[in-house]
């Protein structure tokens, strides 16, 4: 999670971490952008998109874990499973949606 963290601090310098319902939250003009959980009976970290609908056209590779109506999420097994620019290509355009 902390590997994610940097990614979202650096990609996006102007998001502010806060945290809501015990998770990481990173809101983006004032408004909840991105948030990180480890859901139970899973192993993977799921990266949240607030407004991931918007971009499953996209980037198909974003998942609707659990039927979420708007969010849908990059899930990551271990660092290595991790695509840096892809991850940031897809927070920059998430960030144009707000």
């Amino acid at each position: 999670m902390l590997y994610v963290r940097d990614i979202i601090q650096n990609t996006l310098p102007e998001v502010q971490e806060k945290y809501n319902y015990g998770l990481p939250f990173y809101h983006y003009k004032g408004k909840p952008f991105i948030y990180l959980n480890i859901l139970k009976r899973t192993n993977f970290v799921d990266v949240a998109f607030v407004k991931g609908v918007l971009m499953k056209d996209q980037f198909p590779q974003l998942k609707d874990y659990n039927n979420r109506k708007n969010v849908r999420s990059m899930q990551y097994t271990s660092i290595e499973s991790i695509n840096q620019q892809e991850l940031s290509k897809i927070i920059n355009t998430a960030a144009k949606t707000y």
